[in-house]
């Protein structure tokens, strides 16, 4: 750590005639860093996995905020936790074992699975862990579930957000500061380029782990889960089940972790280690049984999400008939799943027939009226029939059931401005500007108090 802050007061030295020279340097960039957070970066942190010492720009209380912060709107926008208690405990009995002899057992973790049809499983990086029912349709025993589990875990003990975000600011910088050098010579138009290119590549550390983090996750999540008592077959089991998918689809290994790039390598790593490091534990059991019966109502759902899938691969194409097609057949067959009535009432509104949509939408709620997603989307759909007091209470209403979006505030706004309250109108578009938010609707909400003298 000290080493790394020598680096960093030396920086310091010369950047003026850096910058006039245009030859910034990492440690100029990583100084140029550090001032603009107010304070010097210290942020050499050992990987509570490998025991190595590593450059971290994110702390662990970090960590746990980003996770508070955000986890609750994900797992909304995944139509929220099952309201099946008895499938939520079980795998939340499964990932509790897991992170008990994971390698940073103090965690606050949390195990649920979301309502979300597409296959996928996700970590915050305060340890909120979940599991799509598509992804848990597509398993066939717990020991496979616990591979899962055990590589999510293993990127929220290995920190693997923290060093993904720590490389997408270094990256950002970097670049930036190479366009802001660029700018500084009149007539360079290599300036755009290099912000550009800075763009896209941290688009692209956002949006994936690493190779290296997955292989670490595998490694590790198989580690955890045999020490938990599961067998490691699991974890080739799970990749093989996703292998098994039918060739017109999309690539399963590519979907199973919407953000976590599969490979063969990585299949055949897991297939070696199993025959050399795991041979002696194949006969621990699989828990087949004990997943069929914890999943069971889950799959009685099954033929109405298939139809939900087929019409979410309609609405991709924009194929809204096929969409509301499937949808009604899936709801004739599962009138009470909040997913179906909400993907069906979305649909009715891509369509612009707000009024049906807004009947579905307010079934949903009936349904599951904790969580916030058709709150909101009827909120919507409230404005487009100029029902502007029934807006403002499903706007209300998701906000207290999910605060933090502050596209909220917008909605909120123009609720109040249709009812004619310029007053509450200019406040809530306030709230929504100093939010930073940029876009369409910053435009419109400046335009509005600009006009009304705020």
């Amino acid at each position: 750590m000290k080493e790394h802050q020598k680096e960093l007061s030396a920086s310091s030295e010369g950047l003026s005639q850096a910058l006039a020279r245009g030859t910034l340097t990492r440690r100029h960039m990583l100084w140029l860093m550090a001032a603009a957070g107010g304070g010097v970066v210290t942020g050499c942190a050992v990987n509570p996995v490998t025991g190595e010492r590593q450059f971290m720009l994110m702390t662990p209380s970090q960590e746990l905020e980003i996770d508070r912060e955000h986890s609750p709107h994900q797992f909304s926008a995944d139509y929220g936790p099952s309201q099946d208690q008895r499938l939520n405990d079980y795998v939340g009995g499964v990932g509790d074992d897991i992170a008990r002899v994971s390698h940073r057992p103090d965690m606050p973790y949390s195990f649920r699975a979301v309502n979300a049809n597409h296959i996928n499983a996700y970590a915050f990086p305060g340890g909120s862990i979940a599991l799509t029912r598509g992804m848990l349709l597509e398993m066939e025993n717990e020991s496979q579930m616990a591979g899962l589990l055990g590589h999510e875990v293993t990127h929220v003990t290995a920190r693997h957000t923290a060093r993904r975000m720590t490389q997408h600011t270094l990256t950002g910088l970097i670049v930036a500061g190479a366009g802001a050098v660029l700018a500084e010579r009149a007539g360079d138009d290599r300036a755009a380029l290099a912000m550009g290119l800075g763009g896209i590549a941290t688009g692209v550390l956002l949006a994936t782990y690493s190779r290296g983090d997955e292989r670490e996750a595998d490694e590790v999540g198989m580690e955890y889960m045999v020490e938990a008592g599961h067998n490691p077959r699991g974890m080739v089991g799970l990749m093989e089940v996703l292998r098994e998918q039918s060739p017109g689809k999309r690539s399963m290994l590519e979907q199973v972790f919407a953000s976590h790039p599969m490979s063969d390598e990585r299949y055949e790593t897991a297939r070696q280690r199993l025959a050399r490091q795991y041979a002696d534990r194949r006969d621990l059991p699989e828990g087949r049984e004990r997943y069929m019966d914890h999943t069971a109502r889950l799959r009685d759902l099954a033929p109405a999400i298939r139809l939900q899938q087929q019409a979410e691969e309609a609405l991709r194409r924009q194929q809204y008939d096929e969409a509301e097609t499937r949808l009604k057949e899936s709801v004739d067959q599962a009138p009470e799943d909040y997913t179906g009535l909400v993907l069906l009432g979305k649909t009715l509104m891509m369509q612009e027939r707000h009024g049906e949509a807004r009947k579905w939408l307010e079934r949903a709620m009936e349904v599951y009226p904790e969580e916030a997603q058709a709150h909101h989307l009827a909120g919507v759909a409230s404005l487009h029939e100029d029902k502007p007091q029934t807006a403002l209470t499903r706007f209300r209403h998701y906000r207290e059931t999910l605060p933090g979006n502050p596209n909220t505030d917008f909605f909120i706004g123009l609720s109040h401005e249709r009812m004619g309250d310029r007053e509450q109108a200019a406040r809530a578009y306030r709230r929504f500007l100093q939010s930073g938010v940029e876009g369409q609707q910053a435009e419109y909400a400046r335009e509005r108090l600009q006009s009304w003298g705020v």
